[in-house]
């Protein structure tokens, strides 16, 4: 017998397309703030192009890393549903399942520096701010939630499993709500590694584009909280699939990617005819849009809207299974009224080695009768997830 599908009952988010609901969907769907993926100065000779969150936007005094300032600027616009969480089931019932893969790093490299100069380590300085499990200690104890807490760091993935792993927590009976989530921040051994890997644009991102030649890395946070209760949009299904074809290349036919995907219409019950739009993992990088696209058409079709929203958020790795998920929850919510979706950003520039997929242009609107969303996450090692989000009929 299916489980019954758990629903969102709030969502906090901060990236390079602002913060909070309305500024984050407004810009989500005016082309004209491309400009953002392009702010970034650290290792900007490396990477010119990045997603930065602006830091008027972070309180600079909380959480010793900019990591949890960030956390902390989506975990504001939850606060008030997590209150009435703690009434409703208890703190202990209340769990924290977060994704990062980058947590204090940037502070770690400062510290590190000043040491090898022969200085001190700074006073607000600490190791642990740097493990991968800080964030969602952090989060845990700002809110006094005492639930099971833990993070997950499957690099591009992390984000988009935890709704998997947080979901597990309420059906095995563990909680009864959960807040789920990842949080990843710009930091020079991002920059440096993927540069190293040759997987970083000089311009913009211009994914599926026969010119496509790297990523644009980003930064952000989104948050959700997980219930039985019925809310205006659900999780309706999870794939996750580990295919462990290349330690940084996926499986050139997708295999891993048609796993997750059809796992997740599965877990929803859902055949490919049901989906209204997908996020694309769209990275822009040659092999990853090459793969996808065949996983796509193999598995979907060419007739399904899609798009890649990272020319507009840049990629934000431990975060960007999150963050998707969130820009999928606001196309989604009452905030979007006209059912508007995001344009595929791209050159045109069809590449013939690729499947011909119905990519957004303006005016693409989601179908009212097929108010759900798929969104991909794809990481290193084959780690892959799919999520099937809807919105529930009124």
């Amino acid at each position: 017998m299916r489980e019954p599908a758990l629903f969102i009952s709030s969502m906090g988010i901060i990236c390079a397309l602002g913060a909070g609901h309305q500024e984050v969907l407004g810009n989500l769907l005016e082309s004209s703030t491309i400009d953002r993926v392009s702010a970034g100065d650290m290792g900007s000779e490396l990477c010119p192009y990045q997603g930065v969150v602006p830091d008027e936007g972070l309180d600079v005094w909380c959480g010793h890393s900019r990591n949890n300032r960030l956390l902390s600027a989506a975990m504001a616009q939850i606060a008030p549903e997590i209150e009435r969480l703690k009434s409703c089931y208890g703190a202990e019932r209340i769990g924290v399942v977060l994704g990062t893969s980058t947590s204090g790093t940037l502070e770690a490299e400062a510290a590190m520096t000043l040491r090898q100069m022969g200085q001190v380590f700074p006073e607000d300085y600490h190791y642990r701010i740097q493990e991968m499990g800080d964030p969602s200690g952090f989060l845990a104890k700002s809110f006094g939630i005492t639930g099971p807490c833990y993070t997950l760091s499957t690099a591009c993935s992390s984000s988009g499993k935890v709704f998997s792993a947080g979901r597990r927590l309420i059906q095995s009976g563990l909680c009864d709500a959960l807040v789920v989530g990842g949080v990843d921040s710009l930091c020079q051994l991002t920059i440096h590694g993927f540069s190293a890997l040759e997987s970083v644009s000089a311009e913009l991102c211009n994914p599926f584009s026969s010119n496509r030649n790297g990523i644009n890395l980003g930064e952000g946070a989104a948050l959700f909280t997980l219930t039985r209760e019925t809310a205006d949009i659900a999780l309706l299904g999870v794939g996750e699939s580990s295919d462990a074809w290349h330690i940084s290349a996926p499986h050139p036919e997708g295999r891993g990617a048609v796993a997750a995907m059809k796992g997740a219409l599965n877990d929803a019950g859902m055949i490919a005819g049901d989906m209204g739009y997908l996020n694309l993992h769209g990275t822009a990088t040659p092999l990853n849009d090459a793969m996808e696209s065949l996983a796509v058409e193999r598995l979907l079709g060419r007739s399904l809207l899609c798009s890649s929203t990272k020319p507009f958020t840049g990629h934000t790795l431990g975060a960007a299974g999150a963050v998707e998920a969130a820009l999928s929850w606001l196309l989604l919510s009452p905030c979007n009224e006209k059912r508007q979706l995001p344009v595929h950003y791209w050159d045109g520039q069809v590449d013939p080695e690729l499947p011909n997929l119905r990519f957004t242009v303006p005016g693409d609107v989601l179908a009212e009768n097929k108010a759900v969303i798929m969104s991909n996450s794809f990481a290193f090692g084959g780690s892959n997830v799919s999520l099937i989000l809807g919105r529930c009929a009124e």
